[in-house]
């Protein structure tokens, strides 16, 4: 459950900075703050295609790998409605 939660968390954030910036220098920056913030807790994954990739490599059990994806696009889309409010 933490896992979900650290991914949740970790593409909210990431997704916002792409929105409320579009510098790719503050994306890339925060892609690495997060990943490296949520990497012991869950892996660090932030996106669908990196966690279908580790479950294809047998790194991530397929029972976890749709709470993932679930997590992430909820944390993504948890990113557009804040963006869209504060704008």
């Amino acid at each position: 459950m933490l896992s979900f939660l650290a991914e949740f968390f970790g593409a909210v954030v990431f997704i916002y900075v792409i929105l409320a910036t579009g510098n790719p220098v503050a994306i890339g920056a925060t892609l690495t703050a997060v990943i490296y913030a949520v990497r012991k807790i869950s892996g660090g994954h932030i996106n669908p295609a990196v966690s279908v990739a580790f479950a294809s490599m047998g790194k991530l059990k397929m029972a976890e790998l749709f709470g993932f994806i679930a997590a992430q696009i909820l944390g993504a889309l948890t990113a557009v409605l804040i963006y869209k409010n504060l704008k």
